[in-house]
């Protein structure tokens, strides 16, 4: 499961069973308290084995504020799901969405809708490549 995590919301992406293929399945409002059942829900729902957290970075590679957020918030997804959490460099990821719906010619409000799912995805199926290639290497 790949999760695009942001202020507000977090876009969420599952793999097809064979890791081929990443698909966005939801966005959850992290302003809810029980974001993190309805998390879980989705875990069992799709039979997750692992989770790929979006790491956003500065464009020179470093870490900044939500960087560290997001490295914080891995290690408590680890410990609560008792899942393995990577972390996956999303530098532009949320862009390269927003240029490919606007090209597709969706609407501001349509788009505010499905970016953070599919930057999830983005950040899935980036994550899928370079394990397959790493794997046929």
């Amino acid at each position: 499961m790949g999760l695009d995590v942001g202020e507000k919301r977090v876009g969420i992406a599952v793999s097809d069973p064979m890791g081929w293929t990443a698909q966005g399945v939801e966005v959850i409002r992290r302003d809810r308290s029980d974001w993190l059942d309805r998390l879980g829900e989705l875990i069992d729902q799709y039979e997750v084995g692992s989770l790929v957290v979006g790491l956003p970075r500065n464009m020179d590679g470093s870490i900044g504020k939500k960087g560290e957020t997001c490295k914080e918030l891995s290690r408590e997804l680890e410990n609560r799901f008792q899942l393995p959490v990577e972390l996956w460099d999303e530098r532009l990821s949320t862009v390269a969405v927003e240029r490919t719906l606007i090209d597709a010619d969706m609407s501001r409000r349509k788009r505010k809708k499905v970016v953070d799912q599919m930057a999830a995805s983005w950040i899935l199926q980036g994550y899928l490549d370079a394990r397959g290639r790493n794997r046929n290497a």
